[in-house]
């Protein structure tokens, strides 16, 4: 009886021990696991491409925050005071100002082509005087705009360097753009500054001009006075006393 529950003990514990071996066959399937494998795989190449995507995008994000950034620096407003100054010094412009009306009714009375008999002597020395003052006023003119020309070149020169610096250390194309627009401001101004100062001194000459053909004409009007007058000249006689 020992004997045989001995062998029935030793034939339950072989039998487990195929069983227990095949149920590890069964659960351990190399093709199952290598398929498991690649699945993971490509679900981790998936998760990886969605991170690339997102950091693509992010930087995307970055580099249009840096195209739509502001320049940390504006000239305009110095650029403005100094045009600013400039045609106030060519709206202080003395007697004649730059009026086509006011030109015009200066030329009839100040300029006027011919001079007439009923033009007194007086009047025509307060008319050569008046024209004498609108020349030397009108030079004086020039004068100050071409000082202030001059005086806002530093300023200008300072503005262009430092938008000339902020240019090629933009970080985006906004920054670019707006340091480009800025320099044509400048541009701009020196233009007006050159187109002012030529007004005034073409200004200056054309009243030295008309000055001296008015003159001409008031000097042949006195002449022909002093030709046409009743007495004209007499010689005084020198009487010697003996």
């Amino acid at each position: 009886m020992t004997r045989f529950r001995r062998l029935v003990v030793s034939t339950g514990l072989a039998l487990a021990l195929v069983g227990s071996a095949e149920a590890d066959q069964l659960v351990f399937d190399p093709s199952n696991y290598a398929q498991n494998l690649l699945t993971a795989a490509r679900g981790l190449q998936q998760i990886q491409n969605q991170i690339t995507s997102l950091q693509n995008e992010a930087q995307m994000l970055i580099n249009q925050a840096h195209n739509l950034a502001n320049l940390p620096f504006s000239s305009l407003q110095s650029v403005t005071s100094l045009f600013t100054q400039i045609q106030n010094l060519v709206q202080q412009a003395q007697h004649i100002a730059y009026n086509v009306q006011a030109i015009d009714q200066a030329f009839t009375t100040q300029y006027p082509k011919s001079f007439t008999a009923a033009t007194s002597d007086l009047q025509l020395i307060a008319l050569a005087k008046q024209r004498w003052t609108n020349t030397i006023d009108g030079f004086q003119d020039a004068m100050h705009v071409q000082a202030g020309v001059v005086q806002s070149l530093s300023a200008t020169q300072t503005q262009t360097g430092s938008l000339v610096s902020h240019s090629q250390s933009a970080t985006g194309a906004l920054q670019a753009m707006q340091a480009t627009n800025q320099l044509l401001a400048i541009v701009s101004k020196q233009l007006a500054d050159l187109s002012a100062l030529l007004a005034s001194q073409g200004r200056a000459k054309a009243l030295q001009a008309a000055q001296d053909a008015a003159a001409q004409a008031q000097a042949q009007e006195q002449l022909n006075r002093f030709l046409t007058r009743a007495q004209g000249y007499q010689p005084q006689t020198v009487q010697m006393f003996h």
